[in-house]
């Protein structure tokens, strides 16, 4: 694919925007070819948001981002920011334009606040729209429970489905301050939503004095070093579900490591508790497809059977 083939691409993809997110270039799911996997552009009402993930060719970057700006002509954009997350500490920089100080980004109706010029993760996970939509069609007076809630962006999805509670839980207390603005920001009472800045694995008897809950979301990094490692410490949030969960209680087990595919999770499950039950893998956002879906975002619902 050349430039000009990226450049249609993007002008199709941009054919029916609005002011909520879209991805409208998903270069890291390797189906344009390993070529473009460096690349991802998004769209966030008027601004045109573009990530390399690997260094590229200094005459190509030039080209690209050339052909970016001269589209910027003729979209609804009229700010362009790359963000360089190969490099330490992911910089950001604005190349046309400017960003306002109360960014926030658009999904279902739901806003939430971002950073763009953060060192890497700007306060929001788009790949996770079909979770958090999830949650919302179960949530109707249900306690839930959101484990590595980071901005709590599944807490206000759950609040907006009419949740009796929800608990979130996240060791950096930043993100939940943000995740507390969030819940103010879209007119969600707080009263009923409760902020704790804990280490989850040292904090099972504080989630249980919380319980039980209807609906479980384990949302962690794959690695987040100090913290959680996905691949030893997972196992350690499922065996403890019995103590903390309701009779048919609804987990949402997600994992976004390449390395790992969704039998990890069903095999954990499998063994440390079999009383809850496989349901689906819910789908991908669409713009977010992969040529290896075994290897992308797996979202995993599980189902406790009421009968044990």
């Amino acid at each position: 694919m050349t430039t000009q083939n990226l450049q249609n691409l993007i002008t199709k993809n941009s054919a029916n925007l609005s002011t909520e997110f879209k991805r409208i270039f998903h270069g890291r799911g390797a189906l344009y070819g390993d070529d473009w996997r460096f690349l991802t552009i998004d769209s966030i009402d008027d601004i045109l948001s573009v990530a390399f993930y690997f260094s590229i060719d200094e005459n190509r970057e030039l080209e690209l981002l050339e052909m970016l700006k001269n589209f910027l002509e003729s979209s609804q954009h009229t700010t362009l920011i790359l963000q360089k997350r190969y490099l330490d500490k992911s910089p950001t920089e604005i190349l046309v334009g400017d960003l306002k100080d109360d960014l926030y980004v658009k999904e279902n109706g739901l806003k939430i606040k971002l950073n763009l010029l953060s060192n890497q993760n700007n306060g929001y996970f788009p790949d996770m729209k079909n979770g958090r939509a999830f949650i919302k069609s179960i949530s109707k007076d249900k306690k839930v429970l959101n484990l590595f809630s980071y901005t709590c962006a599944f807490s206000l999805s759950a609040m907006k489905g009419e949740a009796s509670q929800v608990v979130n839980m996240d060791m950096a207390k930043g993100a939940l301050n943000t995740g507390r603005e969030n819940h103010h920001l879209n007119n969600i009472d707080t009263r009923n939503v409760k902020f704790y800045p804990h280490n989850i694995l040292k904090s099972f008897s504080r989630i249980k004095r919380d319980g039980p809950f209807d609906i479980i979301i384990i949302d962690p990094p794959t690695l987040q070093k100090g913290s959680f490692e996905a691949n030893k410490d997972y196992n350690k949030i499922i065996k403890r579900l019995d103590t903390f969960t309701s009779s048919n209680a609804t987990v949402l087990a997600c994992l976004n490591s390449p390395d790992l595919n969704e039998n990890f999770i069903i095999d954990i499950f499998t063994e440390l508790a079999p009383n809850f039950k496989f349901i689906k893998r819910l789908e991908n956002v669409e713009e977010f497809k992969s040529l290896d879906e075994k290897r992308s975002l797996k979202n995993l619902v599980f189902q406790k059977k009421s009968d044990i």
